[in-house]
């Protein structure tokens, strides 16, 4: 299966410390293994090189391509490049870990530069619609002490209602949550589910 998968990894860990980050990692050659993908686009937030939405991004969004100015194409750029990548891609993998119960800012920062009208999602006499192409999102999540699927978890509920909004309704979650009490039992649970993910990535 010739598939490509974008993986937006939004630690502020380095890989040998990131649990998020590893875990992708062994998601990621599961479905190599398994022949469900064939290459992967990383995109590392960690550089903290994703810009801050601002009116002028908004204003540009809003504006009709032709009618851009050079200023507002070149405000896009990275938003642009952001859009290009998820293009690209059959199947979505975003790892995070859970900052003050919800997305490390970057993520945050990365979503408000992808969810553009006329490019991911537009409107429409019934709502919102999704227009991506992906069919397929992983969300390879971890958290110190907060459970995922708890009260106090934000984060696996707006990254799933983001995939939802853009057009991806297949989204499967990884987590190992609670790794402050038991790290080694929280990441063990999480290699199961990897392991008993379903067979189709798309």
């Amino acid at each position: 299966m010739n598939q490509t998968a974008l993986h937006v990894s939004a630690s502020v860990q380095t890989d040998t410390t990131s649990i998020s980050r590893q875990l992708a990692d062994r998601l990621i050659r599961q479905l190599e293994d398994n022949g469900q993908i064939s290459q992967v686009i990383q995109r590392d937030l960690s550089d903290n090189q994703v810009e801050l939405l601002t009116a002028n991004h908004v204003g540009a969004y809003y504006t009709q391509p032709a009618d851009r100015t050079a200023e507002q194409k070149q405000l896009l750029t990275r938003s642009d490049e952001f859009l290009n990548e998820l293009k690209a891609a059959d199947v979505l993998i975003i790892s995070s870990p859970m900052y003050n119960f919800s997305v490390p800012a970057v993520l945050k920062a990365w979503i408000d530069l992808i969810c553009r009208v006329g490019e991911t999602f537009r409107y429409t006499e019934n709502g919102p619609e999704g227009l991506s192409a992906i069919r397929k999102a992983y969300l390879v999540v971890a958290t110190g002490g907060a459970p995922v699927g708890s009260e106090a978890d934000f984060l696996v509920p707006y990254l799933t209602r983001i995939m939802n909004f853009i057009g991806i309704q297949d989204v499967e979650v990884v987590a190992a949550d609670r790794t402050s009490a038991d790290q080694p039992a929280a990441i063990a649970k999480a290699h199961e589910q990897i392991a008993n993910l379903s067979s189709s990535a798309a």
